[in-house]
């Protein structure tokens, strides 16, 4: 099984690259992702079968002759993708190819007595107004939490007040549509491996900062995603027992330190960012933590000494803890992505200065590299949970990813 889903994913890695970078040769095929000519032959052939590469025009050669281009067919299949937050859905329609076809953000409450439903409804009437072609393969949905199976798709998001929401089941009997639910750094993580870094690396971490902290695992191609789904919680690394008490209930977590709220708190403590942010709390669900963190960023921006020192400290605490991280998973680069990005110039030295410091001498050269963001970043990831699944023919998303494949050759599902 494990030599099958590599193949899977080999195949979903090609679709990505061309994707991406546009028309390849074969051999400039086999280079990218250091595969054998002959097995890029044979998953091109199989790639052209279904509908979802054609041959271009021929590469003019320098000598020799000309190599036949292959391009992808975006027109092939599309995906909706959901990001969830505590005050708002995020939705973008997004193609095979990685081309983003519509965007919409819409206010949700999940503590609501209505809130599946009313996910279920703003969905539906998403898909009510976007277009018929390419065919829709299905819905992907990110949740700040653990889920317990892609396939399945139950929910425990606390940020959210959600324990076991049958969020995957619910939508699908409402949509009639493949569904895929997963944490939403995973989902953040499959798009990394179809659409970033994580294209030619089959051990990294993904890790995200802002209102959260939180990380992925990938592991030989694959998110490590635990006994119960729920691997990948670093916020909830353990810093300092006597810290300031976490969202899950314990003192002294890293989020409690570096999340929205933790920083909120920080500056509070040096008497920055006025009365709207004066309660500010580290284990609270605080919408308005963002905007307060952003005028703190304004504030470092503008040369005040105390802000910056509240992100320089944040970014020696971040940085003990993904060295930690690194040396117990030893992945080949670590992509840093989240709306805390924004505001990386400020934790930058302090967090540089604490990851190689704290590195096992091997892997101080490690890449540490930090992605440009938007609110939409979280949405595409969801829709990349589907994009993923055409060929994982043994992987997570099981019964649904057979579905995805139907729509995508056409059958019924």
């Amino acid at each position: 099984m494990a030599g099958s889903d590599r193949g899977d994913l080999t195949r979903t890695a090609i679709l990505a690259l061309l994707g991406t970078v546009g028309p390849l040769s074969r051999t400039e095929i086999a280079r990218e992702l250091d595969l054998s000519p002959a097995s890029v032959t044979q998953l091109t052939r199989e790639l052209m079968g279904h509908g979802m590469l054609e041959e271009l025009d021929l590469k003019p050669s320098r000598g020799g002759r000309p190599a036949q281009r292959l391009g992808l067919v975006g027109s092939a299949g599309r995906a909706l993708g959901v990001k969830v937050t505590a005050d708002h859905l995020v939705i973008v329609d997004v193609r095979l190819d990685g081309v983003v076809l519509g965007a919409w953000e819409h206010p949700f409450d999940p503590s609501g007595p209505h809130a599946l439903d009313d996910l279920a409804g703003t969905v539906e009437a998403t898909l009510a107004r976007i277009e018929q072609a390419p065919p829709l393969l299905g819905v992907g949905v990110g949740v700040p939490g653990s889920v317990d199976d892609q396939a399945v798709g139950t929910v425990n998001a606390p940020t959210l007040g959600w324990q076991a929401m049958p969020v995957g089941e619910r939508l699908r009997r409402r949509l009639s549509l493949p569904v895929l639910v997963e944490n939403d750094v995973n989902a953040l993580a499959a798009a990394e491996r179809l659409y970033g870094r994580g294209r030619t690396h089959r051990d990294f971490l993904v890790l995200t900062i802002g209102r959260g902290v939180g990380a992925a695992i990938v592991t030989d191609g694959r998110v490590y995603r635990g006994a119960r789904g729920g691997a990948g919680e670093f916020g909830h690394v353990p810093v300092d027992p006597s810290g300031p008490v976490c969202g899950c209930g314990t003192a002294g977590c890293l989020e409690a330190f570096v999340g929205a709220a933790g920083l909120v708190a920080a500056a509070r403590d040096k008497g920055l960012l006025g009365e709207h942010a004066a309660h500010g709390d580290p284990g609270a669900r605080d919408p308005g933590a963002k905007d307060a963190v952003d005028e703190l960023g304004r504030a470092a921006a503008a040369g005040d000494r105390a802000a910056q020192d509240v992100f320089d400290q944040a970014g020696r605490i971040l940085g003990r803890s993904t060295a930690g991280l690194i040396n117990v998973v030893d992945p080949e680069v670590v992509v840093i992505l989240g709306e805390g990005v924004a505001h990386w110039p400020y934790w930058q030295v302090g967090f540089d200065r604490a990851v190689r410091a704290q590195l096992m001498p091997g892997r101080r050269d490690i890449a540490i590299e930090v992605e440009s963001w938007d609110e939409t970043s979280w949405a595409q990831g969801a829709a990349a949970l589907v994009l993923a699944t055409p060929f994982d023919a043994a992987g997570a998303a099981g019964e649904q990813g057979r579905l995805v494949r139907a729509r995508l050759i056409g059958a019924a599902p």
